[in-house]
């Protein structure tokens, strides 16, 4: 009973953490083979890029030349309309 209240201060911690909004914030590029595209905001539709099943694959880096943001998803980057980085 005395660490009734150290449970509920670690459980609230937890629940809070957990439910908080993700690093929307975070920039967000895609590579088309040849070029880097920044899609920080954009969301992926028929006109702007799809992430596509692919063997050994990787869609959105956190910055060009940069670290996969879901390694081992296996999907390629696809752009379908959205201008490169110049």
């Amino acid at each position: 009973m005395k660490r009734l209240p150290l449970l509920a201060f670690v459980l609230a911690a937890t629940i809070a953490f957990a439910f908080s909004p993700k690093g929307e914030d975070s920039n967000q590029y895609g590579h088309d083979s040849t070029q880097w595209i920044n899609v920080t905001g954009v969301t992926p539709g028929p006109t702007t890029y799809t992430c596509d099943a692919a063997v050994s694959e990787h869609c959105l880096y956190d910055a060009p030349n940069g670290n996969p943001l879901n390694p081992g998803e296996n999907k390629m980057f696809v752009n379908r309309g959205i201008a490169p980085l110049k």
